[in-house]
């Protein structure tokens, strides 16, 4: 049996024409882009469409913008009769796979990550924190590393687990910046410094934990009805109170993402399907195991290469 996973980019995947292609030729489409407009009371669908792209880029419009696009392409692909067996996404992503899970409708989803979005943009002044991927170092030679610029006073630690080879780390830019030279020392292939407006995954982000953990009180967080693979410890999330939790911890913990993809496989997935713009998780699958099949779906042509692909799936669930 072929058992699928949707799986949702964070964010950085986001781009102007966002989903433009499918929403002018599908009025179901179209009506997703069309609700976030309006529960937000913002032109996100025309910052989505039409840019500028440093305007789509801010946090509070980017998070949004691609859960918006996540969620109607994996509807689109859902109506087509192409059903996941489970979801993951790679930090705001996994808001898109609690909506496709039926964890949170989409309106609550659209209206949390827009807030988590604007509780980042404030968290951290501009110029103090700082992220940056280290490749082809060991994870616990990173971590120790981390350990090692944390105790003297600066805040560094691992941010994502990506892949094999690739670890991003998170903290201030003192901290980054030296925890980058020591990786290097050590054998680091590279230390390349990213263009982020903070440093996620990190402590440093405490307060929009908690400024989250007041926010969601009083959404209707359901178990979820396709099983979701957590963030946080790479286990099925199960229950709406630990859901919770997952909001929350996910602010400030790693991002699991190569123990997720290996989770999936271990419980039967053979096809990725990669719902939203760009192909960064198809790219990681692939180095995590090259035997499964991966799709991107951002547009009209890559998603009639899934559907005719799904011909030669069979049994489904």
């Amino acid at each position: 049996m072929t058992k699928i996973a949707f799986i949702f980019p964070g964010q950085g995947s986001q781009s102007v024409g966002m989903g433009a292609e499918l929403v002018a030729s599908d009025e179901n489409s179209k009506q997703f882009y069309d609700c976030a407009d309006e529960v937000l009371q913002l032109p996100l669908s025309d910052y989505m469409l039409n840019g500028p792209q440093e305007t789509l880029t801010l946090t509070y419009h980017a998070q949004p913008a691609l859960l918006t696009t996540g969620v109607m392409i994996a509807n689109k692909l859902i109506a087509a009769g192409i059903t996941p067996h489970y979801t993951a996404g790679h930090s705001l992503g996994e808001y898109s796979a609690f909506v496709i899970s039926d964890v949170l409708t989409f309106e609550d989803a659209v209206q949390t990550v827009h807030k988590r979005g604007v509780y980042m943009d404030e968290a951290v002044p501009a110029g103090l924190g700082a992220m940056a991927a280290i490749l082809a170092l060991d994870g616990d030679q990173l971590n120790a590393i981390c350990e090692q610029v944390s105790s003297t006073g600066e805040v560094v630690q691992v941010a994502n687990f990506n892949c094999p080879g690739q670890i991003v780390i998170s903290g201030t830019k003192q901290g980054v910046d030296e925890a980058c030279k020591r990786a290097k020392e050590a054998g680091a292939k590279r230390a390349l410094p990213l263009v982020v407006s903070g440093p996620f995954h990190s402590v440093l982000m405490q307060q929009v934990a908690d400024n989250l953990a007041v926010s969601i009180k009083t959404l209707d967080v359901k178990a979820p009805k396709i099983p979701v693979v957590s963030n946080v410890t790479s286990e099925i999330l199960t229950t709406p109170e630990v859901i919770r939790q997952e909001m929350v911890a996910q602010v400030t913990s790693s991002v699991q993402w190569e123990q997720n993809v290996q989770k999936l496989i271990a419980e039967g997935v053979t096809v990725f399907i990669e719902c939203g713009p760009g192909k960064v998780l198809s790219g990681l699958v692939k180095k995590i195991d090259r035997n499964v099949q991966t799709y991107c779906v951002s547009d009209e042509a890559s998603f009639a290469q899934v559907v005719e692909a799904s011909k030669e799936w069979t049994q489904w669930v």
